[in-house]
């Protein structure tokens, strides 16, 4: 890869701690994925342990899906930083952004966005896949902030 190609694609644009809860695991299992199958297993455990079984296999499916797509028919390789960096590349943000703009159900856009990945060819069916992992991420972080909620938590008690 050369330099220009890093940069375009790895410049830092944002940070993992100042996204939204399920964007930022969005990153973190693209990273996962793209270190190989101890990276992947370790994406997948995430699904395993935050949905039923059949559900989660489904859903790391169609991450895996996604995620394959994108990366074999990019015009060039994705840029990422390293699992532990708290930095989000352009690329990064950008495949986030697709995901988030599909799950909102707004597809036309999202294939829009996903030509910045891959080539027109492909977009409206990236776009597709990108809703489906994006409902999914928001429906497990939502399942996890209710169940995490104060109000709901045992131990405490109201007075007034």
């Amino acid at each position: 890869m050369t330099a220009s190609n890093q940069a375009r694609g790895g410049a830092t644009v944002n940070v993992l701690n100042r996204m939204e809860a399920w964007e930022a695991h969005l990153i973190l299992n693209l990273r996962l994925w793209c270190e190989g199958p101890t990276g992947q297993h370790h994406a997948r455990q995430d699904y395993l342990n935050a949905l039923p079984a059949p559900e989660a296999e489904r859903a790391w499916a169609a991450f895996q899906r996604l995620t394959r797509k994108i990366l074999c028919t990019a015009p060039r390789p994705l840029v990422r930083h390293d699992v532990g960096c708290n930095c989000v590349g352009s690329d990064e943000c950008v495949f986030v952004h697709l995901v988030r703009t599909a799950s909102d159900g707004h597809l036309n856009d999202a294939a829009l966005i996903a030509t910045l990945l891959t080539g027109p060819a492909y977009a409206e069916h990236i776009a597709l896949m990108a809703g489906e992992v994006g409902s999914t991420l928001r429906h497990i972080h939502d399942r996890q902030a209710q169940s995490f909620s104060p109000a709901n938590a045992p131990n405490v008690v109201r007075l007034h």
